[in-house]
């Protein structure tokens, strides 16, 4: 594999969680959230894409949501990784840790919360990303088991403000 080829990163938002009375780290997803998981997962099928690395944070919520829409894809990525640094990142703390992926992989999803998802795909949606996508997402925000496709030539190091290009965007019912 070329090291400038052309690569995703695929940025999901965890389900929908509850609030019971544990900590912020912990929350499991509420019934809704089981429900938009698979969703977020066939709608990915239905796309075409099956990453073959995963980033996650290592939170409840998202571990959970990866595990659900998981098992909607054709096939498992090749490795995935529960990453603490994820867990209420900034869009920098998050490019960090992006850059550090190995360039054999072309598909990076990252499960991720809000604000840093959102701010994440915003920062890197370069001026050739579809407007409608991305006014959807600014007007819209980043829902529960939201997606967000961005695509960028290069390395996994070349990751920085502006590179990617908005191709997709992805927001299940919130009922």
């Amino acid at each position: 594999m070329s090291v400038n080829a052309s690569r995703r990163i695929i940025v999901l938002r965890h389900a929908k969680a509850d609030w019971p009375e544990v900590n912020d780290h912990e929350r499991p997803l509420a019934d809704r959230g089981r429900h938009q998981a698979p969703a977020a997962g066939r709608w990915l099928t239905d796309s075409g894409i099956n990453p073959d690395y995963v980033l996650c944070s290592s939170s409840v919520r998202t571990r959970e949501t990866w595990k659900l829409a998981a098992h909607e894809l054709p096939k498992r990525a090749r490795r995935t990784v529960f990453e603490d640094r994820i867990y209420d990142a900034t869009a920098g703390e998050i490019i960090e840790v992006l850059q550090e992926t190995p360039d054999e992989f072309v598909d990076v999803l990252l499960v991720g919360h809000n604000p840093g998802v959102q701010n994440l795909s915003e920062v890197l949606a370069g001026d050739g990303s579809i407007r409608d996508e991305l006014a959807q997402l600014r007007q819209g925000g980043f829902p529960t088991a939201g997606i967000v496709v961005l695509t960028f030539e290069g390395t996994w190091k070349d990751v920085e403000p502006g590179v990617a290009r908005l191709v997709s965007y992805f927001a299940p019912p919130q009922d």
